[in-house]
């Protein structure tokens, strides 16, 4: 299916210069002639994110997509191998999703185009453990403090956290939600 660059919004895949791309950002820009349509896209194999000026009516390809749930199981080479529930194998490159695998969680968002697997996002929030902090302060609730995550990533948590802590933490956004009970 073809859409002009007018009907495309922001989370649309696209197929762009050969390679499948989601838009990230889409903006109507007018001058005193005419519209022109501004878009970024990410292409989700090596997560590239390119720029575009386009007119109003250049196509392109929409691809259609399936999501589903998967858990990771081993890698194989340079494929990283998941399952679904119902024992079905699907294969991405490791490329694709190495960051998403960082976050270590039961189950993930597989993106399937044309069939086959392209690449996975992780929950929305993941429970991870404190390895790195400073002690907590007495008295001082409020604040954040920076903090090493059993996955290596540095986020910010709240003032209490202490080594050995579980938080919950959103994967998007890297923000500290809250203490989750041991």
């Amino acid at each position: 299916m073809l859409l002009s660059a007018m009907e495309l919004r922001k989370g649309v895949l696209v197929n762009y210069q050969g390679r499948i791309n989601t838009v990230i950002f889409w903006n109507l820009w007018k001058s005193d002639r005419r519209s022109r349509v501004q878009l970024k896209v990410r292409d989700l194999l090596n997560g590239r994110i390119s720029e575009i000026t386009a007119q109003g009516d250049d196509k392109y390809e929409i691809l259609e997509s399936e999501s589903i749930d998967l858990s990771h199981s081993y890698r194989d080479g340079n494929d990283e191998v998941f399952y679904t529930a119902e024992g079905e194998e699907h294969r991405c490159p490791a490329a694709a999703v190495e960051d998403t695998l960082r976050w270590k969680a039961d189950s993930y968002k597989g993106l399937l185009v044309d069939g086959k697997l392209v690449t996975v996002a992780p929950p929305q929030s993941v429970v991870a453990v404190v390895t790195e902090t400073t002690p907590p302060i007495k008295g001082v609730l409020n604040g954040l403090k920076d903090a090493v995550l059993d996955n290596g990533l540095t986020v910010k948590v709240g003032m209490v956290i202490n080594i050995g802590d579980k938080v919950r933490i959103d994967t998007e956004t890297m923000e500290y939600k809250e203490r989750v009970n041991k």
